[in-house]
């Protein structure tokens, strides 16, 4: 029998007695209440109901008493009550019924602000935006109402789609002086101004609000995390910290974290871990889940699994969280076991758990596992794929190599596919040379989205690989009479205190002569060990001596060099670059692993690259094998494409492909992490940075890279 007591909280027992005598009428009463409107009778003595069913409906949780309770306050004579239709319009809207929400809001004979500034909110709760701007036109035209402070915060996130209509809202809300009236107003248009990534705007209209509050500067912080600009968030979270009014609060830290997490922040990231140790807030999920993803992107795997020991893990949150770190460095096999000890557990995977384990299959080559994890989460869990899950089934069998495979899966999927979907197809041509499929995925692109000088830049290096230069012409030419201009290349590595920050064909170092003379050393040394340069990395048409020296000067390569000479003999040198790592510099650095007796450790764009020994832990499965490789072991493993190394005499590292399940043991039984957090300076000052080479424009992305080596984690994932 349905009964309403179980959705009445203990808190409420008290209230039983009055809701009892409603108990037999909603189990009977019909579901669809909205025809009682025209032909019910009303004339019913309902005196002491109204708090009833003010209590009935904001702890209802299910659709069907909702109608029932509906059709209740119709038959009762109280459809018309505008404060319990407006509560019955948000509780269709919560429940995902935004046709009743409409028809409820409709039946209203007589609508307040109230009702309005609630269908208007609800439109927006349910990711309609085009009928809230249309509900708040409707509401301007025909109400004859004013707008208060209620009305804007919805209509602001209903902009988000529409540059115009977002400019207008806010031309009238200055005309009416309410920036200066209700801050809460004011940290709508900061946000919608954010989500646009108009943050120019955002901060113009940040520096106006007369009062800034904790939400202000929080909404501001998270603007600029989510637009990339990392350095911009710390420069603001240290203007906040300069105001001793504001106390940041767990959005503070879910906002900043992730910038630390962006430029490698290691050090800041644990100081504040620490002072959420002496506030108790690193077992916030929210809060816990950002510092995991800030130990993962930092190279710190094995404080993020630690971290992830210590909280409370009943939902999905963190354990997407700890999937997907050990996805971004190649540890796929331990991510798919992860997943079955969260099932284990009783916990419930979402829609993200399923883009972080396609995501570390794509990473490991793990074609046939993500095919069935794509299978499983439609069939087992009825999670229907969006964008995100085509985009990572996509690029796993592109990368592998299945490029038939990979079309046909874009030419059948239900949903029309975006500009990620065509950027992940034409990123597997590239690397496997199919011109013909790259050329039809690139028209289709530029279709969807032409003003992403990356997916020209893609194109681009297609052509220069297989020696079509006028390809290439035309592609930069298109580019260019677009105003578009390809993002430089940078790399950073730290040394001491201080971030030395690489361009690509440097000149300006103060050790530059000694930087290209180490490199000049180093390259002699790889030859003689079998190393040949890869010139198809070079996507210019010149002569074999000048494409040799234009791959001397990549970043990636001057702050490795610049690392070896700063630093003491085989410590470890971690380097960020801001795009991918170039296939000849990563084929050189397994090299100078080798030859230096060093781990070195790099994060592109993409993932982890950990050097140690003369192999990477990628397995080299993100570059189509070069013509030399670094000889390893003398039994010799064919790569995941097909292609045989070579070998040598020292003895094989452990790739992510020899990691076995087992490794998922050490989750129970690394350090704590709480240790290292407690043990980082307290003081609050940044290390300086430096800047060198070709600099078309201001960049102060990488402020922080990561402090110790990773070494530790590779070690605890091993045994």
């Amino acid at each position: 029998m349905l009964s309403v007591l179980k959705f009445v909280p203990i808190c409420k027992l008290n209230l039983v007695s009055r809701v009892l005598p409603l108990q037999r009428w909603v189990h009977h009463a019909p579901a669809t209440p909205l025809h009682f409107h025209k032909n019910s009778k009303v004339g019913t003595s309902t005196s002491g109901f109204d708090f009833d069913f003010d209590v009935l409906i904001r702890v209802c949780r299910d659709i069907n008493i909702a109608k029932r309770l509906h059709t209740l306050l119709v038959v009762l004579g109280k459809a018309q009550d505008v404060v319990l239709s407006t509560k019955l319009v948000n509780l269709y809207a919560s429940l995902g019924d935004i046709t009743f929400s409409r028809s409820t809001f409709n039946h209203l004979q007589k609508k307040n602000l109230f009702a309005w500034n609630s269908m208007v909110a609800a439109y927006v709760r349910s990711c309609r935006r085009h009928e809230a701007l249309s509900c708040f036109n409707e509401f301007l035209l025909v109400s004859g109402l004013r707008p208060d402070f209620y009305t804007f915060p919805p209509v602001l996130k209903a902009c988000l789609s529409d540059r115009r209509i977002s400019s207008s809202i806010h031309g009238f809300i200055i005309r009416h002086e309410w920036l200066e009236k209700d801050v809460v107003i004011g940290n709508a248009l900061v946000n919608m101004y954010a989500k646009l990534g108009a943050m120019d705007c955002a901060r113009t209209v940040f520096e106006q609000l007369p009062v800034k509050d904790i939400i202000s500067w929080n909404t501001l912080i998270t603007g600029y995390t989510q637009n990339g600009l990392a350095s911009e968030a710390v420069d603001a979270f240290n203007m906040m910290e300069e105001c001793t009014k504001i106390i940041p609060n767990q959005g503070t830290w879910v906002s900043i974290l992730p910038a630390y997490s962006h430029v490698g922040a290691l050090q800041q990231g644990m100081k504040i871990h620490g002072r959420l140790i002496k506030n108790c807030l690193y077992k916030d999920i929210f809060v816990a889940t950002s510092l995991i993803d800030m130990y993962g992107k930092c190279g710190r795997l094995v404080d993020g699994i630690s971290l992830f020991n210590e909280i409370p893990r009943e939902t999905s949150v963190p354990w997407n969280a700890i999937i997907s770190s050990l996805g971004i460095h190649g540890d796929g096999e331990v991510a798919l076991q992860l997943f079955k000890d969260m099932l284990a557990e009783g916990v419930e995977p979402d829609h993200i758990t399923f883009v972080s384990l396609l995501s570390a299959c794509s990473h490991s080559g793990l074609v046939n596992e993500g095919e069935r994890c794509f299978d499983l989460m439609q069939k087992e869990y009825g999670i229907k794929p969006n964008l995100r899950h085509y985009g990572c089934m996509v690029d796993l069998l592109g990368r592998a190599g299945y490029l038939e495979k990979a079309y046909n899966l874009v030419s059948n999927m239900p949903i029309q596919p975006d500009a990620s979907i065509w950027g992940a197809l034409l990123s597997a041509c590239r690397i496997h040379g199919n011109v013909d499929l790259g050329t039809f995925a690139s028209s289709r692109l530029l279709e969807v989205d032409s003003e992403n000088v990356g997916y020209y830049v893609l194109l681009s290096n297609m052509y220069a690989n297989i020696g079509k230069w006028e390809g290439v012409t035309k592609v930069r030419s298109l580019a260019r009479d677009r105003g578009l201009r390809k993002t430089p290349g940078w790399s950073s590595v730290v040394v001491g205190n201080i971030v030395e920050v690489f361009y690509t064909g440097n000149q300006t170092h103060p050790k530059c002569t000694e930087i290209y003379e180490e490199l000049r050393v180093l390259t002699a040394k790889m030859k003689n060990l079998g190393y040949v340069p890869d010139y198809s990395f070079v996507l210019q048409d010149v002569e074999d001596d000048e494409k040799e020296q234009i791959l001397m000067s990549h970043s990636e390569r001057l702050a490795m060099a610049f690392g070896i000479i700063s630093t003491s003999p085989r410590s470890p040198i971690r380097i960020f670059k801001n795009l991918r790592v170039c296939g000849d510099c990563h084929n050189a650095a397994k090299f100078i692993s080798r030859i230096t007796e060093r781990d070195i450790i790099m994060r592109d764009s993409n993932r982890f690259h950990h050097f140690k020994c003369g192999i990477c832990s990628c397995g080299d499965y993100c570059f189509v094998t070069p013509a030399s490789s670094v000889p390893h072991s003398h039994s010799h493993r064919t790569h995941p494409r097909g292609h045989e190394a070579t070998t040598h005499h020292d003895p094989p590292a452990t790739t992510v492909r020899d990691r076995t399940p087992e490794a998922l043991n050490t989750l129970t039984s690394v350090a704590p992490s709480a240790a290292s957090a407690r043990s980082a300076p307290s003081a609050a000052s940044h290390p300086q940075q430096r800047q060198h080479g070709q600099r078309p424009q201001p960049l102060r992305r990488q402020r922080l890279p990561l402090r110790e080596s990773n070494s530790e984690a590779s070690a605890a994932l091993k045994n």
